[in-house]
């Protein structure tokens, strides 16, 4: 069986679940992955068969998106050509985690696909929003990738195609302690800033992950590092609590760890409000923004923050089970065959 894995490379979740589910969907065959996107911090330990800057998210220094480098940065021509030139009618599976150009391609070729991960979520009316919804954050989720079939993933399973978070084996397999100090993963926020507000408050330590720095740093109680998937791990594992933004990736290890949380959602990017809305349902501690006016409300959370636990130990085997009889469904209704019948591999149990 031939599947073409689409991962959205803008920010980090996507390029991580993605390395976690590959050895999975090898069961069943040979896997091809497009990464579409500039600005993953991470890199692919994996089969990566095309590339294209895609259409990828950027930030300001002040926690919000930056409008003008996106505009910048998108090249309309360029995308249709990359759907175009993509081969998604060779494959027998093609899985979508949320890109535009995988979802333009199946359009302007006639292929099936099945849209999956966080984003997928909210194609249903169940998942979590504010009370204030915004009509283009709604058009942008529900309309940016187009499929046959759509299966999300989210804190709580709010619709019978929503599944747990996908947790990395790193994590799952973790014993977590807490040794007194606090892990930051807000990009969206420049050094200086952090450094600032986070040295008011000498009686904790900061393990801050930036962007912005290749080499370990620190002052005083806060402390720099760069980003590097095996040392941020280690640092939330053995962290009292985390302040990071409303992503999901993060916040899920977080509360699989049963860390206390505050999350930050990024101005102007309406998946994190929504995010946000979820993780308060949970009893996660949320702030519409950082700024040196919420001191008092971080000193509350970090003496007074609820830990928050759940248990996402067995996650991928209902997930991946899902995506591959969807998958079957597809192939049996677009060839009339079935795709398993001569791999010798079944649905997992």
């Amino acid at each position: 069986m031939k599947i073409l894995y689409a991962v959205q490379a803008t920010g980090n979740g996507h390029v991580s679940r993605a390395q976690t589910l590959l050895p999975y969907l090898e069961l069943y065959g040979k896997v091809d992955v497009f990464l579409s996107g500039s600005n993953s911090h991470l890199p692919f330990d994996g089969p990566v068969a095309y590339r294209s800057k895609g259409l990828s998210l950027f930030y300001n220094n002040k926690g919000g998106l930056n409008y003008w480098q996106l505009i910048r940065k998108t090249h309309p021509a360029q995308v249709i050509r990359d759907a175009k030139q993509l081969p998604v009618k060779k494959y027998d599976l093609i899985i979508n985690d949320f890109d535009f150009i995988t979802s333009l391609a199946c359009k302007l070729q006639g292929a099936p696909s099945i849209h999956f991960g966080h984003q997928a979520s909210f194609q249903y009316s169940q998942t979590p929003r504010p009370r204030n919804r915004s009509w283009h954050g709604e058009a942008l989720l529900r309309h940016f990738v187009q499929a046959s079939k759509h299966i999300g993933l989210h804190f709580d399973s709010y619709h019978p195609n929503i599944f747990m978070p996908v947790i990395k084996p790193e994590v799952i397999q973790a014993v977590p302690t807490r040794s007194g100090h606090i892990t930051v993963y807000l990009p969206a926020y420049e050094e200086s800033f952090l450094e600032q507000l986070f040295r008011t408050l000498p009686g904790t330590r900061f393990e801050v992950f930036s962007k912005s720095t290749n080499t370990f740093r620190q002052n005083g109680n806060v402390t720099f590092l760069p980003i590097d998937r095996k040392r941020f791990d280690e640092s939330l594992i053995h962290a009292d609590g985390i302040i990071c933004g409303a992503g999901f990736e993060t916040p899920a290890e977080a509360i699989h760890l049963g860390k206390k949380i505050l999350a930050v959602p990024i101005q102007g990017q309406y998946e994190q409000v929504c995010n946000a809305a979820a993780l308060k349902g949970l009893g996660v501690r949320c702030l519409n923004r950082l700024s040196e006016k919420e001191r008092p409300a971080l000193l509350n959370w970090l003496q007074q923050g609820e830990y928050v636990q759940r248990d996402y130990s067995d996650c991928i085997t209902p997930v991946i089970r899902k995506v591959m009889t969807e998958g079957n469904k597809i192939q049996q209704r677009t060839r009339g065959e079935d795709p398993f019948a001569n791999t010798g591999v079944g649905v997992i149990a």
